[in-house]
């Protein structure tokens, strides 16, 4: 009887592990695309029993005209953090799109604007051009998604909250209208990662309207926790309510609204629903 006990769990074992989905995804992004996904994304995809491989293309504040402007003259301008499947992190200083896109056989490939950008659409105007040249580059094989960043504190500080009036919900809403055209006038892209709307909703909360630790960057815990959630359902199709992994500092009841608040935002990603 405890051999076939052994028996049934070496296979369930087994099963458990061809189950587990590897995704590999490379962010053409900026301090926004660090906050997704160089703290806590790795956790929450082991956490739901897949693995993932991440590429972030880093450069500070940096916008689609300079994205485009780096693609057009591969220019070494991005700082190359890549965490592979076993968490082993990799910096690599001097990068180019170029050499990014053919590092790895990537699913995936996000683009962003800067935050302060965000709620402009007349900053976007190169952003047809990036996209093709990714594509020309990378080849028909990864999928490419719109990474939709959030609005700043209400407080915020920051010189390019006054495109906004200083005003949190306009900048949201803003935020909202411009990745409704962008996914409009660009058919490559095939998705929204909607963490602009799982930090909106979360702000609706018992969480506070902030989530920041500067008035603009995600606070380490409840933000960062948030962004990656909502990564996590969008690149796996899974359903991130009941995901086992949280910090420490992140209790139960706050565990469970970041959960809510990022599954009702992939659910509804331009519209506030908690």
């Amino acid at each position: 009887m405890k051999r076939i006990l052994l028996t049934l769990a070496i296979a369930m074992l087994v099963v458990s592990g061809m189950s587990a989905r590897l995704i590999k995804v490379l962010a053409i992004g900026n301090s926004f695309s660090v906050d997704a996904l160089e703290q806590e994304m790795h956790n929450v995809v082991n956490a739901g029993g897949d693995e993932i491989v991440i590429g972030n293309l880093y450069h500070p504040g940096c916008s689609i005209e300079r994205h485009y402007n780096n693609m057009k003259t591969d220019n070494g301008d991005y700082s190359y953090r890549k965490i592979s499947a076993d968490g082993r992190v990799d910096t690599i200083p001097d990068y180019t799109i170029s050499r990014a896109l053919v590092d790895e056989k990537w699913d995936y490939i996000t683009f962003q604007q800067a935050s302060h950008y965000s709620g402009m659409y007349d900053t976007y105007k190169h952003l047809p051009e990036l996209i093709s040249m990714v594509r020309k580059a990378a080849g028909p094989d990864p999928t490419f998604l719109w990474y939709m960043t959030w609005a700043y504190s209400p407080t915020s500080d920051h010189g390019g909250f006054k495109n906004y009036g200083n005003n949190q919900m306009r900048m949201y809403r803003s935020i909202v209208d411009c990745a409704i055209k962008v996914l409009a006038d660009n058919p490559e892209l095939k998705g929204i990662i909607p963490v602009g709307t799982a930090i909106q909703n979360a702000r609706m909360t018992a969480l506070g309207d902030d989530l920041t630790r500067d008035g603009y960057h995600l606070s380490y815990t409840l933000g960062r926790y948030i962004a990656s959630l909502t990564w996590y359902g969008v690149l796996y199709g899974h359903d991130v309510l009941g995901n086992p992994y949280s910090q420490a500092r992140v209790n139960a009841p706050q565990r469970r609204i970041c959960q809510e608040a990022a599954e009702a935002a992939i659910i509804n990603p331009f519209r506030i629903t908690l």
